[in-house]
C-alpha cells in the first residue's frame, strides 16, 4: 500500500489522515488483497479505489471488524448533553438514525453507553428537530442489556429511504435523581428479607455495609411496606450481589419516608468487598383480610407460621384501626361478626387482643390470657372488617371495570402511567390490586382513552408479585414530559369469565381448526369482535398469543377490509388443512362485555 491508500484507511476508521506509507513487521509478509490498491488523493471512501468484487470485501471486513467497535454518538437538539437526536459518527461525517423499531430498550443502551443514567423515553418523528445529512442507522433492535449500541443487530448504511420527519431521539434520567431510586431485596426468604439492593443507571447494585444500621433498615422495611424492621445485617448474610455497590455510608435517623431521604453516597464504590453487602430482615405483615377485597374480609393473624382466625367477642373498633392501618387501607368502616366472610379452616386465636388504637401493626397490641369459654368461640364466630381502602389506582375510559386507561394517585393528583417499559408483569400488579382477576393484556399508545391529568409514572418496574402498583419501583415519579398518546392501559379478566379475548378458531366442514397469524391485523380482528358482539378490537395478536391450538390450521391468510359482518365473507387464499405449525395461531382481544 502507498500513503494515499493508508490515509484513506485511516480516514474511514475516524483516525485523521495518515503521513507515512505503512511500516511492516519482519514476520508480517505485506502480500494479501489490499496490496493492489491505488488510491488517489481525491477518493473518498476505500471503496472507489477497489473493482466491484474487492468492494464488497473491503466493505464488509471495515463494517464487521473495524467500524462497529468504535462508532461515536451523540445527542443533539435537545436540553443538556443527555436528550436529543441520536447521531452516529461514520466515514467522517455525523448523521442520524432512523425511528423504524426504535424503542425503549435500544435507548436504555445508548444512555448507558453515554453515562446519562436509565432511559426515561424513546423518542421518533424527529420530536427534536430534523438532523442534516445522511441517516446512517436503521432498524436497531437492542434487547436492553447491551453495554454499546455497535453490540444490538441493526442496519449501518447511508439510509436514503428514511425521511428526515422519522429521526430517532432519547432522554435519558442524566442526573442522579435520589427520589426514584427503586428498592428491592434479594437472597432472603420472601420479599422482606434479604440483601438490600438499588437500581441506578440502569443496574442492579447493592449496599455497602460500612454505618449501617437498625435505623436504616427501619427506613428501608418502612420503604418496601414490610412492617418493622427486626434487624440490620452485615457481612453478606444473603449472599453476596453480583456487579456494582452503588450505595454506602447510610446515616438515617429511622423516621425518613423514603431511603433517600437520609444523608448516603450514591456512586459505584469500587472499595467496597462483596463480603461486606448489607441486608436486612422485616416483621412482614402478620395480618391479612381473606374473602373480601384487598382491605375487606375475614381476619386472619400469623402466630408462630400458622394463620389463625379472630374471635368476633374479643375485638373491637380500636383493634379495626390498627388492622386496617397496618394494611394501608385507610380506616375502619365496618367490624362484622358471624362469619359474615366465610368460616375458614384456621386455628381459632385464643388471646383477646387489647389494642389502644395507635399502634402501627398488630404484633405491637397487648393480648390478654387465653379465652374464657363463656366467648363460645368457634369458626361461626369468625371476625370481618371493613376498611375505607385508599385508592392509589383506577381504571378509566374501559368498557369495564376491569379494563382501560391506567390512573394513578400522587401527591393528590390523579394521572397516568407512561407506557415505556410497561408490560403484563406491571398488568397483573394493576389487575390484583383492583380484585380484578388475571392480566389478560398490558395495553399502550392510549388504546382505551388518553385518561385524565398528566403522566405522573415512568417506566414502572414491576416484578408481578408487588400487592400494589405504588410498591413497584419506577425509574420516575411526578410530572413527566410524554404525550397522553403513551398512556398505558390493562385488561384484566375480572373475577368471572372474559369471553372476548382468546385463540381465533373457525368451523369448517364440521371441524374446528385455527387461522394462521400471516398479514393478520386489526381489520381482522374488527371483524371477529363484531361477529362475536364483543364491542371493539384492543388487538390482533399472533405467535400463539394465547396458546396453540390442535386440530387443522383451516387458513394462513385472511384478507378481510374491516366492514365484514363475519369472518367467512372475508377473502382468503385458500380454506384448506396448512401444514403450518401452531405456533403461529392467530388470537384477537376485544372490548367486549365482562359475563
Amino acid at each position: 500500500m502507498d500513503r494515499d491508500t493508508t490515509s484513506l484507511i485511516c480516514q474511514e476508521l475516524n483516525c485523521g489522515r495518515s503521513g507515512s506509507e505503512p511500516i511492516y513487521s519482519e514476520g508480517l509478509k505485506p502480500h494479501n488483497w489490499l496490496d493492489k490498491l491505488n488510491c488517489r488523493q481525491h477518493d473518498s471512501t476505500l471503496c472507489f479505489s477497489f473493482n466491484v468484487f474487492c468492494c464488497e470485501r473491503c466493505w464488509s471486513v471495515l463494517v464487521d471488524v473495524c467500524v462497529l467497535d468504535h462508532v461515536p454518538l451523540r445527542l443533539s437538539g435537545g436540553k443538556g448533553r443527555c436528550s436529543g437526536r441520536l447521531e452516529v459518527y461514520h466515514n467522517a461525517v455525523w448523521g442520524s438514525v432512523c425511528d423504524d423499531q426504535w424503542d425503549i430498550s435500544d435507548a436504555q443502551v445508548v444512555c448507558r453507553q453515554l453515562g446519562c443514567g436509565a432511559a426515561l423515553r424513546a423518542d421518533g418523528n424527529s420530536v427534536f428537530g430534523a438532523g442534516e445529512g445522511v441517516v446512517w442507522m436503521n432498524k436497531v433492535e437492542c434487547r436492553g442489556n447491551e453495554i454499546h449500541l455497535w453490540d444490538c443487530p441493526l442496519s449501518l448504511k447511508n439510509h436514503t429511504d428514511c425521511s428526515h420527519k422519522e429521526h430517532a431521539g432519547l432522554t435519558c434520567v442524566d442526573v442522579c435523581v435520589l427520589d426514584h431510586v427503586p428498592l428491592r431485596l434479594s437472597g432472603g426468604k420472601g420479599r422482606c428479607s434479604g440483601r438490600l439492593e438499588v437500581y441506578h443507571n440502569a443496574v442492579w447494585g447493592s449496599v455497602c455495609e460500612d454505618q449501617w444500621d437498625i435505623s436504616d433498615a427501619q427506613v428501608v422495611s418502612r420503604q418496601l411496606g414490610c412492617g418493622a424492621a427486626l434487624r440490620a445485617d452485615g457481612n453478606s448474610v444473603f449472599g453476596a450481589g453480583e456487579g456494582v455497590v452503588w450505595l454506602n455510608r447510610v446515616e438515617c435517623r429511622g423516621n425518613e419516608i423514603h431511603l433517600w431521604d437520609c444523608p448516603l453516597s450514591l456512586k459505584n464504590h469500587t472499595d467496597c468487598s462483596h463480603k461486606e453487602h448489607a441486608g436486612l430482615n422485616c416483621a412482614g405483615h402478620k395480618v391479612r383480610l381473606i374473602g373480601g377485597s384487598r382491605c375487606s374480609g375475614r381476619l386472619e393473624i400469623l402466630h408462630d407460621q400458622t394463620w389463625m382466625s379472630v374471635c368476633d367477642a374479643v375485638f373491637d373498633q380500636q383493634d379495626a384501626e390498627v388492622v386496617c392501618r397496618e394494611l394501608d387501607c385507610g380506616a375502619p368502616v365496618q367490624v362484622l361478626g358471624a362469619a359474615a366472610f366465610g368460616k375458614g379452616d384456621t386455628q381459632m386465636w385464643t388471646q383477646e387482643i387489647q389494642c389502644r388504637g395507635n399502634e402501627s401493626q398488630i404484633h405491637m397490641c397487648q393480648t390478654s390470657f387465653n379465652i374464657t369459654p363463656k366467648y363460645n368461640c368457634s369458626h361461626k364466630n369468625n371476625v370481618g372488617l371493613l376498611c375505607t381502602e385508599i385508592i392509589h389506582v383506577r381504571l378509566v375510559s374501559g368498557s369495564s371495570p376491569c379494563s382501560g386507561t391506567v390512573e394513578v394517585l400522587h401527591r393528590g393528583q390523579w394521572g397516568t402511567v407512561s407506557d415505556d417499559g410497561w408490560d403484563m408483569a406491571d398488568a397483573a400488579v394493576v389487575c390484583r390490586e383492583l380484585d380484578c382477576g388475571e392480566p389478560v393484556d398490558a395495553l399502550s399508545d392510549a388504546q382505551v382513552g388518553l385518561g385524565s391529568g398528566p403522566i405522573l409514572m415512568n417506566n414502572a418496574m414491576c416484578t408481578g408479585s408487588e400487592s400494589t402498583l405504588k410498591k413497584c419501583g419506577s425509574v420516575t415519579w411526578g410530572f413527566q414530559d410524554v404525550g397522553q398518546n403513551k398512556s398505558a392501559g390493562v385488561m384484566c379478566s375480572g373475577n368471572l369469565i372474559f369471553r372476548c379475548a382468546g385463540r381465533v378458531e373457525v368451523l369448517h366442514r364440521g371441524q374446528w381448526g385455527t387461522v394462521g397469524d400471516a398479514a393478520w391485523d386489526m381489520t381482522e380482528a374488527a371483524v371477529v369482535s363484531r361477529e362475536l358482539d364483543c364491542g371493539e378490537p384492543v388487538d390482533a395478536v399472533g405467535d400463539a398469543y394465547f396458546g396453540p391450538g390442535s386440530g387443522p390450521i383451516w387458513t394462513n391468510h385472511m384478507i378481510c377490509t374491516g366492514s365484514e359482518t363475519t369472518l367467512r365473507n372475508c377473502g382468503s387464499v385458500n380454506l384448506r388443512d396448512y401444514d403450518c405449525n401452531h405456533d403461529t395461531d392467530a388470537g384477537v382481544i376485544c372490548s367486549g362485555e365482562l359475563l
